[in-house]
This record gives C-alpha cells, sequence and structure tokens, in this order.
C-alpha cells in the first residue's frame, strides 16, 4: 500500500483512497475492518508520503459479514477504523443503490444487492467524522442521491466544508457520460467541491475531459478502471495518474501540490484528526 502511494503520488496525486484488504491467504477480495489494519495502512502510507491527504473508505453493505463492518457492524466497524487510521478526508456514502450488473446472457453477474445507505447510517457517519475533524466526501451513485446533499444541510445534518463526488460507470447508477456532468453540477449546493469518480475502459477519459472543463477535480486508480486512455492495460496506479496529470496539462491546468489541496478541502490546521490514545502493535 505505501509503495503503490508513492508512485501515485510521485506521478502527480494529491490524495490517496484507502481500501482495506482482509489478509488471510486467499481472502484478499474481502473488505476487512480490523483496526489493526488500518493502523498499519495509515502507518506505512504516512512514513512514504508524509504530507499526502488520506481519504479512508467507510463504505458497507448490509449489517454482517465482511461486507457489512464485521465483526462490528456497518457504522462501528468503519468507525473503530477511523479511529486507529485518523484520516484527513472520508468517504461519505450519501444514498442507497440497488448495485446491479447483468451479463450479456441475460443472467446476472452477482446475485442483486442493495447497497443500503439510510439516512440513520448516513448520519451516523457524518457525525462520527465531524466529532474527528474529517472531512466526508459525500459519494454520489445516482442524481437523486446528489440532490440529497442540499436537504442534508437544509436540516443540519451536513455542514461545510466537504466535498460531493460523482460516482459514474455503475451498471445500475449514473451512466459515465459526459452530457450529464453539467445537469449534475447544477444540482450541486453553492460552492461545493466536487469530482468525478469515472468506472469502466474507454469511456472513463471523455468523461474525466468534461469534468476538468468544467471546474471539477479528478480521479483515477485501479479501483475504478484498468485500461489507459489509449486502451491499454495499466499496470499500476501510477500509470494512470500520469496519464491524468496529462490530461490535466492539455486542459492548461497544473495538478495541486498537497498544500494547495489541503486548503482548497479546508484542511486548516485547526481541522486536523483528533488524536486519540492508542496502542500500537505495528
Amino acid at each position: 500500500m505505501g509503495i503503490s502511494t508513492e508512485g501515485a503520488y510521485r506521478a502527480g496525486a494529491s490524495v490517496v483512497h484507502v481500501h482495506f484488504r482482509d489478509q488471510r491467504p486467499g481472502m484478499g477480495h474481502l473488505p476487512s475492518w480490523d483496526p489493526e489494519v488500518a493502523r498499519a495502512v495509515g502507518y506505512c502510507i504516512k512514513r512514504r508520503c508524509p504530507d499526502i491527504i488520506i481519504n479512508m473508505t467507510t463504505g458497507t453493505i448490509g449489517s454482517d459479514g465482511p461486507l457489512g463492518g464485521a465483526p462490528l457492524g456497518p457504522t462501528a466497524g468503519p468507525i473503530a477504523c477511523l479511529d486507529a487510521m485518523l484520516p484527513d478526508m472520508a468517504a461519505m456514502n450519501a444514498g442507497s443503490l440497488n448495485y446491479l450488473k447483468a451479463n450479456s446472457d441475460g443472467t446476472w453477474a452477482w446475485p442483486p444487492m442493495l447497497f443500503d445507505n439510510p439516512v440513520p447510517k448516513v448520519k451516523t457517519m457524518i457525525d462520527a467524522m465531524t466529532e474527528r475533524n474529517i472531512i466526508p466526501e459525500c459519494e454520489c451513485f445516482d442524481s437523486g442521491i446528489v440532490r440529497s446533499i442540499s436537504m442534508y444541510q437544509k436540516v443540519g445534518m451536513l455542514k461545510k466544508p466537504f466535498q460531493v463526488s460523482f460516482v459514474m460507470g455503475v451498471a445500475s447508477g449514473m451512466p459515465a457520460k459526459p452530457e450529464w456532468l453539467p445537469l449534475l453540477v447544477n444540482e450541486l449546493p453553492p460552492q461545493t467541491n466536487w469530482q468525478v469518480i469515472a468506472i469502466g475502459r474507454r469511456e472513463v477519459w471523455p468523461l474525466l475531459n468534461r469534468c476538468l472543463q468544467l471546474g471539477g477535480n479528478v480521479r483515477t486508480g485501479l479501483e475504478d478502471t484498468f485500461y489507459l486512455p489509449d486502451g491499454k492495460k495499466a499496470n499500476s496506479n501510477e500509470e494512470l495518474i500520469a496519464s491524468l496529470v496529462k490530461l490535466v496539462r492539455e486542459n492548461g491546468k497544473e495538478p495541486c501540490t498537497t498544500a494547495e489541496a489541503r486548503i482548497s478541502f479546508g484542511l486548516s490546521e485547526d481541522r486536523k484528526p483528533k488524536s486519540v490514545l492508542i496502542s500500537s502493535k505495528i
């Protein structure tokens, strides 16, 4: 994890989005919500890239098992990892989605599942982040979820600073179509920091290009796509970031330094994650 982050950082990334995986042999496809794993990953990243902005996943599905935040549960598991890692930002899944994909032969690619993020769960995660001075990254998989952000603000659940991420390309969510972006941006509260998370293959790069034209932030990595703009398969996050930096410069812009990114996100000195007394066995 630290080596992969360092490569992406050298290529121009100012933020790293982190998932934790089960460390047992043959189980790496499953998430881990073990605070010791989160602590070890944070240590490795900070040792190699001390000033990079760390953005931690908190996404859980269901109420039990590895996808559901086991053994602590769908909110307590991620919150324990927040306490162990103390990231600068954390993904805050802003609404529910039927997470589906159909094969060409008319069968489901996996059993239909609900990515469940009801309002009480959303509020619990926002409150946990606020208490720890961690900035929420509101991940929106569908247009109705985008529109919910203003309602969360209206009822006092969500306060600035935060970032909104349009997750585009999931088969049952928003498509990875550049023409959708102006409509989505118009649904955001004024002066909102936003980015595109583009999932797919060739469609990823025109979408990221349109995002840059509209003034958004951009993200890429092997979680989102395996393919470079020329259609070749990427070997690393570093390769993908290098291609994205090239696209940024083709649009007459420069990648933010980590210091500039911290200012943009509102990560001032008084918003550093609050320290907690923890023991470590790294």
